[in-house]
């Protein structure tokens, strides 16, 4: 069986780091974690101001990454994503400039006011973690995370993520407004200067690909995956959606359970972590039919609706 010890220490070491600039929101830092030890990336889709430029700069201060951010206009350019090639008058030859997608940690801020040709820009880098300039591939570094973030109340001006795109996000995660309590508590820390100048490394990229190598040993069960199919199948199914979550949903989820195992301190994924997690791995790979939204039905709520009538395959009753 694997050590998850490492994985467990790891995963409370940033979290508790992070916790002191993004507070109160520890659930929501735990998922972009899972994510992160997943090789996954993450679609904040919340309001403007409540910490997503934050988080990931937490994130990459407490691995020592490298950190850029891109922020999407309707008039950036494909180019601008993924770097160009320059003539250099000096040697003769071209030479490539990186653009700022090659980072460890790369925050799209507003990815949906991009053009569909910019937004497709992203798709070899997080899939296929590399771009390609005139013919030539360009490798991206190691760890690789891209947080996007988008506003679910402006759209004007925006162009939808297509469905190509949504899919290649592991998580959706909503931070939400803090609570009382919380918000005072950020008004008190950030009085004199910002917690984030405070925020110091406290683990390595080489600690991270160690665990995201160990995570991949959690033991999952004939029955859990049979549970997380069974999801995956009621997506394709149900009269409120007009199209299903893909087989990569279903690797998100059996990927995403085993993080999860392995930072409650287990090396076997049981179903409640399917359940915690078919929320934010699913919702966003669904389309909600146009008869349903108008009785405003939305994703969320049909996951929801499905945990409760998907049965756990091999529940038995006691003798």
């Amino acid at each position: 069986m694997p050590t998850i010890e490492p994985i467990q220490t790891l995963a409370a070491k940033i979290s508790a780091n992070v916790s002191r600039v993004i507070l109160g929101k520890h659930n929501e830092i735990e998922l972009v974690l899972t994510a992160l030890l997943c090789q996954g990336h993450v679609l904040i889709e919340d309001v403007p101001g409540v910490g997503k430029t934050m988080l990931a700069r937490a994130i990459a201060k407490s691995l020592g990454c490298s950190f850029k951010r891109l922020q999407f206009t309707p008039d950036m350019l494909p180019s601008d994503v993924t770097g160009v090639s320059l003539f250099n008058q000096k040697t003769r030859e071209f030479e490539f400039r990186p653009g700022p997608i090659i980072s460890q940690i790369v925050l799209t801020d507003e990815i949906n006011r991009a053009t569909p040709k910019t937004q497709s820009a992203l798709l070899e880098a997080m899939e296929e973690r590399q771009v390609s300039v005139d013919g030539v591939t360009y490798p991206m570094p190691h760890p690789f995370l891209v947080i996007a973030t988008q506003n679910p109340i402006e759209y004007e001006g925006t162009f939808p993520l297509p469905e190509a795109q949504l899919d290649r996000f592991m998580l959706r995660v909503h931070l939400g407004y803090p609570s009382n309590k919380d918000e005072t508590a950020m008004l008190d820390a950030q009085q004199h200067r910002h917690p984030i100048q405070d925020i110091a490394q406290i683990a390595s990229a080489e600690e991270l690909t160690g665990a995201q190598s160990a995570v991949k040993a959690v033991y999952v069960d004939a029955l859990v995956k049979e549970y997380i199919l069974a999801l995956v199948e009621a997506t394709r199914k149900h009269p409120d959606i007009y199209l299903g979550a893909s087989p990569r949903g279903s690797l998100a989820l059996y990927k995403t359970a085993q993080v999860r195992a392995a930072i409650e301190g287990r090396d076997f994924v049981i179903p409640d972590d399917i359940k915690v997690l078919a929320e934010s791995t699913l919702a966003h790979r669904v389309i909600v039919s146009p008869a349903a939204r108008l009785k405003n039905t939305d994703a969320r709520a049909v996951i929801q609706e499905l945990l409760s009538s998907v049965a756990v395959p091999g529940s038995r009753a006691s003798i």
